[in-house]
């Protein structure tokens, strides 16, 4: 299976991040994507927030209401084995745009909405491992579009 962008997401701030077709990508991130707390989200080493449409839908399944874009992710990923991003790892997303995962996410209680019972811990690495929003920064920008590959660099 090939792992493509099935989402992009951007807002003026605060979540859900809604669907936009097409993005330009800086070294800062999506162009017009802001952040309500720009202390905690975004800059260099946080330019981007991706998330796996495969673990969504494993979280709808147990019953919470999360969509692509609920929780904060400029970027949504079908099809890669989300247990294979750690700290370091590089993707090419697109033909463009090279990124390097930094960090995991820390879940806070903005997105409580998306959880059943308010349970936003359900994606956080260090209760439950390969469920994380992970941030990265930006190699090389460019332009991404929905339904592009996205390629781990070895």
């Amino acid at each position: 299976m090939t792992a493509r962008i099935f989402q992009l997401n951007s807002s003026p701030g605060g979540v859900p991040k809604l669907a936009i077709p097409e993005a330009e990508v800086t070294e800062l991130g999506i162009v017009g994507d802001d952040h309500n707390f720009p202390d905690i989200h975004g800059g260099p080493e946080r330019a981007l927030c991706l998330f796996s449409l495969d673990r969504i839908l494993e979280l709808q399944e147990e019953g919470h209401p999360i969509f692509p874009g609920a929780v904060g992710e400029n970027v949504t990923i079908s099809g890669l084995d989300w247990n294979r991003l750690t700290p370091g790892l590089q993707l090419a997303l697109g033909d463009e745009v090279l990124i390097e995962i930094t960090r995991y996410t820390s879940p806070c209680n903005t997105i409580e909405n998306s959880f059943a019972g308010g349970k936003y811990q359900r994606i956080s690495q260090k209760v439950h491992p390969g469920y994380s929003r992970v941030y990265a920064r930006v190699l090389q920008p460019g332009r991404l579009t929905v339904g592009q590959t996205v390629r781990i660099m070895l």
